[in-house]
């Protein structure tokens, strides 16, 4: 009879466990356009990815972003959260498994008058399991996991970023020195104007007026190289804190990549935009954290019913008393205890309330997420469209002005034209090339932003296979 009541208590939790808790969905369906609305690249021409860094040949970029992407506290930090997840992880599996505790203890005393001293020593191993009977430990075991394949993602997120970031400001650096080598070669033209209008002033040629016009210019033109120096400058002082290398360095290897500085590579962009979401890390880690989301939602339903654990230990002892030894081995199975909750004053209904907010809240994020990549790759698609229509207009209005500005000042210099029709033309030229510098930059940031948009070629794939041979 004692028997069948012993079995009797797993029977009714094995009839209890056909409660077994119910999870919202572990992915949620995301809306996309069936196609981009902004004109793709070229396909002929297009790069890949993974690979675009080291397609461009550009050596001086690749060794700054390698240097930031190793200093990077972003990257750092994201490092620290995919490996506490990691951590994590693994104490959520520990939890579905039997534990085992070795244990030993001896000790000497005499016990009663005119005993013998005895020596007790034990040692023995204790196991504890709790049956996972409504799936609790399991939900938080596949949570734990989904964090962890999310914090994996964002890992590569951050390299991603850092190297984005670097390739901003790299090109920002380089462009910001072709307008700073043109304000220096404008300012000494005006200079070189101011000084002979001087001389033909003090000689009666021309106007006080006029030459007054001309030191004006000088000084305008000399204002704005400083000006632009300057701008270069903090331009260097972020590479510096982002890359940690030596300012000195860092402006040799800059002037070293200026005669080398282009344009970059195209890049393949797939005409679905459902493709973006297996490319995105980011993306990837909101669905992730909707399935942990879920996970976390049965955990909190499963501490509404009871639970399960059986214990056990085996174990040996000597006893020594007057030379004489006795051993006594033992070992036990049980208690197998059910525990049943009842009153925790609402505790586990608002444990399960907040899991569910949580939920909500992960979904609209990673809805959130997916229109916001969507947005992203379509304003760098526009951005890189609005640059390639303009460029040729850009170059045509350069030359023209450029060679407005040599005829102007051919005429000036035999006395055909005036002062003002001079600066006019040469405010015109400058402004005309610096134009042409930023749209070479602005071309650059647009591909760099949709290289971003596009997740830098993050494989999840890749990751996957990555995962499965972690777990095996």
């Amino acid at each position: 009879m004692t028997i069948r009541r012993f079995l009797l208590i797993p029977a009714m939790a094995t009839l209890l466990a056909a409660c077994a808790t119910t999870n919202p969905p572990a992915s949620s369906s995301a809306s996309l356009p069936a196609q981009w609305q902004a004109i793709l690249p070229a396909a002929e021409k297009n790069t890949e990815l993974r690979n675009w860094w080291q397609t461009n040949g550009d050596a001086s970029l690749l060794e700054l972003i390698e240097a930031a992407q190793k200093v990077s506290p972003t990257l750092s930090q994201a490092w620290s959260r995919m490996e506490t997840a990691r951590a994590a992880r693994v104490a959520a599996g520990a939890a579905l498994l039997p534990s085992l505790d070795g244990v030993a203890n001896a000790t000497r005393a005499k016990n009663q008058p005119g005993m013998p001293v005895a020596t007790t020593a034990q040692a023995g191993l204790q196991t504890s399991w709790e049956l996972d009977l409504f799936g609790g430990n399991r939900a938080n075991n596949q949570a734990a996991q989904a964090t962890l394949e999310g914090s994996q993602a964002l890992w590569h997120d951050a390299r991603i970023s850092v190297a984005a970031e670097v390739a901003q400001l790299y090109f920002s650096a380089l462009s910001c020195q072709q307008v700073a080598d043109l304000s220096w070669q404008d300012a000494k033209s005006r200079a070189e104007t101011a000084r002979v209008t001087e001389l033909s002033a003090q000689a009666g040629m021309s106007a006080t007026a006029t030459s007054a016009l001309a030191r004006a210019s000088a000084a305008e033109g000399n204002s704005r190289a400083i000006q632009q120096a300057a701008l270069c400058d903090l331009d260097i002082k972020a590479l510096v804190a982002l890359t940690a290398k030596p300012e000195a360095e860092l402006r040799q290897l800059l002037n070293s990549a200026q005669a080398s500085f282009k344009n970059l590579l195209p890049l393949a962009v797939s005409t679905l935009p459902a493709q973006l979401l297996t490319q995105r890390p980011d993306v990837f880690a909101a669905e992730k954290d909707v399935a942990a989301a879920s996970s976390q939602v049965g955990a909190a339903e499963a501490q509404r019913y009871p639970r399960l654990s059986l214990s056990g230990s085996i174990g040996t002892m000597r006893y020594s008393a007057g030379g004489s030894d006795t051993r006594m081995d033992t070992w036990s199975v049980g208690p197998l205890a059910l525990t049943l909750p009842i009153f925790n004053g609402g505790q586990t209904t608002a444990n399960i309330e907040a899991a569910k907010a949580r939920y909500l809240t992960a979904s609209s994020n990673y809805h959130g997420k997916v229109r916001q990549a969507v947005r992203e790759v379509e304003e760098a698609l526009v951005n890189l469209n609005s640059t390639d229509a303009r460029r040729l207009d850009s170059e045509i209005s350069a030359r023209g002005y450029d060679q407005a500005l040599q005829a102007t000042a051919l005429r000036y210099n035999r006395g055909m034209a005036s002062l003002l029709e001079l600066e006019d033309a040469r405010r015109t030229a400058f402004a005309s090339q610096s134009a042409l510098i930023t749209l070479q930059l602005d071309r650059n940031r647009a591909w760099i932003a949709l290289y971003r948009a596009l997740g830098g070629g993050w494989d999840l794939s890749a990751q996957a296979a990555s995962q499965s041979k972690t777990n095996s």
